[in-house]
C-alpha cells in the first residue's frame, strides 16, 4: 500500500511540471510533506497528512505580523496559527 502512495506521488511530480502546480502556502510543498511522512511514518501518517494539507493549503488563510515578537504568521482556515518558518518564503 505504501508504494502505491509513493508511486502516484513520484509520478505527479514526473507529469506535472512545477511551473503547472498549484503553489502551495506552505515551505515544504503539499506532496514533499506527504511523502515524507509516508515514507517516514507510515501509510496512516501520510494519508492525515494529506489530509491536513488539503483542507488548509487554500484561500481562506491570514498572515499577520505578531506584535510581541515582530514575526510573521499565518492564521490557516482551520484556525491554526502556525510559525514564518512554515511559510512560503513567497508570501513574507
Amino acid at each position: 500500500m505504501k508504494w502505491i502512495f509513493i508511486i502516484t506521488i513520484r509520478l505527479y511530480w514526473y507529469l506535472i511540471p512545477k511551473s503547472k502546480r498549484r503553489r502551495c502556502i506552505f515551505r515544504k510543498s503539499c506532496s514533499n510533506y506527504v511523502y515524507e511522512q509516508i515514507n517516514n511514518n507510515g501509510v496512516n501518517s501520510g494519508i492525515k497528512a494529506f489530509r491536513y494539507r488539503f483542507r488548509n493549503c487554500r484561500s481562506g488563510f491570514q498572515l499577520f505580523k505578531n506584535p510581541f515578537n515582530n514575526e510573521t504568521q499565518m492564521i490557516l482556515p482551520n484556525q491554526e496559527i502556525i510559525k514564518q518558518e512554515e511559510i512560503a518564503k513567497r508570501l513574507i
